[in-house]
């Protein structure tokens, strides 16, 4: 093996695979970790695009992270190109015999997956002591969105994790795919688990007029 990856020339086969996978899953889990107490752990647009729809957070502050979201996504990928002393970038895209349909249907499925396990171990007021493990229960399900998905979509649910290589490279083939599904399933899980699972209770208004 190259000693400097995994996997020669980061090969899409089983076992590049894994390892993107778990590399993502453990990062995940601390990149949530580190930033739950600071901004609730904000790293992929699509779940700030779930969280507002479903009441979580106010539009201003999403639009704020999604700012923060891409710049963080390009300054890491520009990073990557130096650091590698230049090699390309690569982006996501579907694979060869894969439609660009299809691969919107395969986003929209993990990325409501991911939203929605956001929502019951994090955001949920229910969640109880669930919401010590949501970091690493966000990590494994993005892990495991990665392995059902990768050989079809790339197993994105980001569309920052996809926007910031297209900039570094110039090249944004396909890359509305992982705007497109990725915010339509965040926004479905948003919607259902904000508005179906998770009830507001008012405080009954005062007598003393």
């Amino acid at each position: 093996l190259d000693d400097r990856k995994l996997t020669a020339n980061a090969a899409l086969d089983p076992e590049g695979l894994v390892a993107i996978a778990i590399c993502h899953g453990f990062a995940l889990f601390v990149a949530v970790s580190v930033g739950a107490n600071i901004s609730g752990g904000h790293v992929n647009p699509a779940v700030t695009f779930g969280l507002a729809l479903g009441g979580q957070i106010t539009i201003l502050s999403g639009i704020f992270y999604w700012i923060a979201q891409l710049l963080g996504s390009i300054v890491a990928c520009y990073l990557l190109k130096v650091v590698t002393g230049g090699l390309a970038i690569p982006i996501h895209s579907v694979v060869a015999g894969v439609g660009a349909i299809e691969g919107v249907v395969m986003e929209v499925i993990i990325t409501f997956a991911l939203v929605y396990t956001v929502y019951a171990t994090a955001a949920d007021p229910k969640k109880g002591s669930l919401g010590t493990i949501a970091p690493i229960a966000i990590g494994f399900i993005v892990g495991a969105n990665i392995l059902a998905a990768g050989p079809f979509s790339g197993g994105s649910m980001n569309p920052a994790r996809s926007f910031g290589p297209a900039v570094a490279s110039g090249d944004f083939h396909d890359n509305w795919i992982y705007w497109v599904g990725p915010l339509i399933g965040g926004g479905l899980a948003g919607l259902i688990y904000g508005n179906v699972f998770m009830h507001s209770e008012h405080v009954p208004l005062s007598n003393d007029f």
